[in-house]
Order: C-alpha cells, then sequence, then structure tokens
C-alpha cells in the first residue's frame, strides 16, 4: 500500500511537470491562431509586447509609423509568419521578423519567441553634465549665474523679437536696466 501512494504521488508529479512545461507551449499555442492563417498587425505588436496597448499600436498604424514588408499599413493589414515588421515607436526603430503570429498577449518570454529582431542598436546615451546643479554652500545664485542656468536648461525669454514681449537684453520683461521706476 505505502509502495503504491509512493507510486501514485511520483505519476502525479511527473504529469505536474510535464503539464508545467506544457503550459508555456500551450499558452503561447492557444493565443494563435491555426497554422496558415493571419493576425491583425494592430494586435500582433500588441501582443509580442513592442507596444504597451493595442490602441497605441493602431494609432501608430495610422501615423505611418507601421511598415510591413516596405509598406506602410493600416492596423487590420494582416500578417503572416515571415513577414517583416518595421515599427518607430518611443524614438527608435524596431525591426523584426515574424516568427509566429498570435492573438492573445503572454509574457516577455514567450513574447521573444515570436519574432526575429534584427532592430539596429539602441543609440548610446549621450553623457550630458547635470545642468543647473551648484556646490553646496555656494549660496543665492547671481542673476548672471541664473542666466546660465536657463542657457544651459535651452529656456530662452523674449526671442520673438516684439517691444512688448521682452526687456532690452533679449530676456524677460522687466529685467532690463532700461525698465524699471527710474527710466
Amino acid at each position: 500500500m505505502a509502495s503504491q501512494g509512493a507510486d501514485g504521488e511520483k505519476k502525479g508529479a511527473d504529469a505536474g511537470g510535464a503539464q508545467e512545461s506544457g503550459d508555456a507551449v500551450t499558452t503561447a499555442e492557444a493565443a494563435g491562431p491555426a497554422s496558415g492563417e493571419s493576425v491583425r498587425v494592430d494586435s500582433w505588436i500588441w501582443s509580442v509586447r513592442l507596444v504597451k496597448t493595442r490602441s497605441m499600436g493602431a494609432t501608430a498604424c495610422r501615423g505611418g509609423h507601421v511598415r510591413v514588408n516596405g509598406e506602410r499599413v493600416k492596423p487590420a493589414y494582416a500578417v503572416r509568419v515571415g513577414d517583416e515588421v518595421r515599427l518607430r515607436h518611443g524614438g527608435r526603430e524596431r525591426v523584426v521578423v515574424v516568427k509566429r503570429v498570435i492573438r492573445k498577449r503572454v509574457g516577455a518570454p514567450a513574447a521573444v519567441e515570436c519574432y526575429v529582431d534584427n532592430s539596429p542598436p539602441p543609440p548610446p546615451r549621450e553623457a550630458v553634465a547635470p545642468a543647473g546643479i551648484r556646490d553646496r554652500g555656494a549660496g543665492r545664485p547671481t542673476k548672471r549665474d541664473r542666466r546660465e542656468l536657463e542657457r544651459l536648461r535651452g529656456l530662452s525669454f523674449g526671442t520673438s523679437g516684439s517691444a512688448g514681449s521682452s526687456g532690452p537684453d533679449g530676456g524677460p520683461p522687466g529685467s532690463g536696466a532700461g525698465s524699471g521706476a527710474g527710466a
């Protein structure tokens, strides 16, 4: 009897182990259509986690940021295995070749198996010195320091050239030597 219980436990553990490894395969297979079928491109790029939401995928298609085999496509375009999908998203271009079509969104490890990534490497992040950091104890910034900080941050005032919108030195109104009570 004890051996039967041990055998039953062993069989249950084997079946559970096989079922767990089968779940990963069946999840991706269950999410996809039968062989030879196709899926909407907006749904596919969302399913394989190239975009965060399906509506973002549809918006990218309508904006001309998605190309399949070199052609701009609409959100309802049918994607098949072997198609090359180019997506411009987040300041970067992703180039992927479809290995498997799926309809439902799956986890990241399963999603990576659905395409071959031929994207160029992302551009290196620029090593920019932090703008606006002053030494501790340096005191209150002077007007000159403030202008340098604004220039570094890219803030500029009064570039339109109208007399009422900027001060005499191109700064904000009232910042020049000519404005004030004595003028």
